[in-house]
């Protein structure tokens, strides 16, 4: 299952908004679709407003999940992981992956209704920036000026996400790259056709997004694993 902390109010409009329509309502819709692609049986929204990106003012208004109380919204969660025994939750890291309000703050209560509801596993999703930092650079050589759409540059991933040695579980996701890509053009408002993302060749897009990364929470030191969930 999949929970979600706002409706993403505040992102960036796209142009082919139907009349009537608002950012929330295609937001969901969108979400709904990935779900459905990914095989996600149950969507959760726990009712907060969007705090915007960092440091803008609606960080500040009294709705903003930013400003959430974290015991409350944690009881929220907390709720909804008893209600279908969750075994193993994953929330974000405690920058929430590049400093966003909301990913900082779905990392505090995330971790606080785990505790609440007892959760044997938790996770930190993130991203491994040394391998980034590394396969970025061998991008540019291998798409030389063939890609006419703006790339991420090393050093956007400097202070972001997580060291490598940090990285306790890399989840070798190759098998179901089609189901991830497919699911992220669900969501066109966030990521329209000519992103760079969608726009990146198919042997790109398997070093980018071939594997996902987690710490996991309380783990033995030297922890490393390819899966979330027991053997046993």
């Amino acid at each position: 299952m999949l929970v979600f902390a706002t409706r993403g109010e505040l992102g960036e409009v796209p142009e082919d908004l139907a009349p009537g329509e608002t950012l929330a309502e295609r937001r969901t819709a969108e979400a709904a679709r990935a779900a459905v692609i990914l095989g996600v049986s149950r969507v959760e929204y726990l009712g907060y407003r969007d705090s915007g990106m960092a440091d803008e003012p609606t960080n500040n208004d009294d709705d903003a999940f930013w400003r959430a109380d974290v015991e409350e919204a944690a009881e929220l969660l907390a709720d909804i992981l008893r209600s279908e025994a969750a075994t193993v939750v994953t929330i974000y890291d405690p920058i929430g992956g590049y400093r966003h309000p909301d990913h900082i703050q779905t990392h505090r209560v995330g971790l606080r209704a785990t505790e609440i509801a007892r959760t044997p596993r938790v996770y930190e999703a993130t991203a491994d920036r040394d391998h980034f930092i590394e396969q970025l650079q061998k991008v540019r050589e291998m798409i030389d000026d063939d890609l006419d759409v703006a790339m991420p540059e090393p050093e956007d991933f400097s202070d972001n996400f997580s060291a490598a040695t940090e990285i306790t579980t890399r989840v070798d996701v190759l098998p179901f790259l089609a189901l991830k890509r497919a699911a992220l053009a669900a969501h066109s408002s966030q990521v329209p056709d000519s992103s760079f993302f969608l726009a990146m060749p198919e042997e790109v897009f398997e070093v980018a997004f071939g594997t996902e990364w987690f710490i996991r929470r309380d783990a033995p030191e030297g922890t490393r694993e390819t899966w979330l969930f027991p053997s046993d």
